[in-house]
């Protein structure tokens, strides 16, 4: 049954049973930051600088009531209450990160005010990561955006690690600022020489590892909109 915060539709069908569970504004992003795995409470306000106190709470006590997720203390020293993704909740991992390649086909320039956290970050390298084009492959890059963050991705024959922090000797380190550029280099519409040229981008290493880079993190385009009436 949908819990007292949540809209029941009145269908029995896996969708709107799934939308019931899920779909509440602000629960999906929630999942989102739990995929990578537990977090405390202020941890994931962090992360979703936007939402309210209470609609956070109230999201939380309500993916936890359908199983969703679930409260654990953790054993470490100081770690205290965290939440984390229960086995069913762990079932939506690839489905997000199909959803979030889906939706970065139509993304275009971030607002002003719009954020890249760490979570997004490393969730994207995966989201866009195409195995079938790293087959063979082994190489280490190096991502940072302005002094805000750094995230590594190491590939190894068709395979991916993506994770917080540098990572010494790595082939190619990209600096990016908080523009669109590095989006604009895996959906196409930027070439690694003109990333380069421009100074949209800036590398340590070769130019060709920053072709590779495009090749391997991939954001393929989305459909341009119809007009009128489809007549068949």
């Amino acid at each position: 049954m949908p819990t007292p915060h949540t809209r029941a539709y009145g269908q029995f069908c896996g969708v709107a049973r799934a939308l019931e569970l899920i779909g509440e504004r602000w629960s999906l992003l929630i999942i989102r930051d739990l995929v990578l795995g537990a977090k405390r409470y202020d941890e994931l306000q962090a992360g979703l600088p936007k939402i309210p106190p209470s609609i956070l709470s109230a999201r939380l006590n309500d993916l936890e009531a359908t199983g969703v997720i679930r409260r654990r203390v953790r054993a470490e020293l100081d770690a205290g209450l965290v939440y984390e993704l229960t086995q069913y909740g762990s079932e939506l991992d690839h489905i997000v990160l199909d959803l979030g390649l889906w939706g970065a086909r139509s993304l275009s320039k971030p607002a002003a005010d719009d954020v890249v956290t760490l979570d997004t970050a490393i969730l994207s390298l995966y989201t866009t990561f195409r195995p079938e084009s790293a087959e063979g492959v082994q190489i280490n890059f190096e991502i940072r955006y302005d002094d805000r963050m750094t995230v590594h991705a190491l590939v190894e024959d068709g395979a991916v690690k993506v994770g917080e922090g540098r990572f010494p000797g790595a082939e190619l380190v990209i600096r990016t600022g908080h523009n669109a550029a590095l989006l604009d280099l895996m959906s196409g519409q930027l070439t690694a020489a003109a990333a380069i040229r421009s100074g949209k981008l800036a590398i340590e290493g070769e130019a060709a590892d920053l072709e590779l880079f495009a090749q391997l993190f991939h954001v393929p385009a989305a459909p341009e909109p119809a007009s009128g009436l489809a007549v068949h």
